[in-house]
């Protein structure tokens, strides 16, 4: 074989979210999200229109997005609704990861592409960076709360109207054991073979 098989499924089967506040304070390196985003452009992708965008905040850049993000949070909510716990917990996972990772898919500016699939392309994009964060041992969690799919979210990272978040990609370190594998439904449960 010209792989190995044992060590790609591996890898496959190992891939977890792992929260924030899962994270411990070693931080992961710039270099280190380079190589997600590398990975993340060899998806497939309809046309070769690599519809994916990645705005990546670290450092300082880190610490005024989860600011920009909870104070968001707080200017939309309606009085009644507005949750002290949730703009803490916005606030907090930007302090506890090393880097977020907001993601952005294009739309097709000349429509032969359509968008669900440019969406497709992008997921998979996220996958190849997950499979990526596995095999450096790095916690990684796909997160789409707050306001992650607002207006004002969008024109933060430089996306136009017909454009869409997908997600946050929160990355850091597991301060603890890799987190077991969950129990899935075997194949025969969501496959339908047509043979004969």
């Amino acid at each position: 074989m010209k792989y190995s098989l044992s060590e790609l499924n591996e890898i496959i089967e190992n891939r977890r979210t792992i929260f924030p506040e899962q994270f411990s304070d070693r931080k992961v390196q710039k270099e280190q999200v380079e190589k997600l985003i590398n990975a993340a452009k060899w998806a497939p992708t309809h046309r070769l229109t690599q519809p994916w965008r990645f705005t990546v905040f670290m450092e300082q850049g880190l610490r005024d997005f989860g600011q920009f993000h909870a104070e968001l949070y707080k200017a939309n909510a309606p009085t009644d609704a507005f949750s002290q716990m949730k703009y803490d917990k916005i606030l907090n996972r930007a302090k506890l990861s090393s880097a977020i990772i907001v993601v952005g898919v294009k739309k097709d500016p000349f429509n032969k592409v359509p968008f669900l699939e440019e969406i497709a392309a992008t997921s998979a994009a996220v996958q190849n960076m997950a499979l990526m964060a596995t095999a450096y041992g790095l916690a990684f969690y796909w997160g789409t709360g707050g306001m992650t799919f607002s207006e004002e979210m969008k024109l933060h990272v430089g996306l136009e109207a017909e454009d869409q978040v997908l997600g946050q990609l929160f990355l850091g370190y597991p301060a603890g054991e890799w987190p077991r594998k969950t129990p899935r439904k075997p194949m025969e449960y969501f496959t339908d073979w047509r043979i004969d």
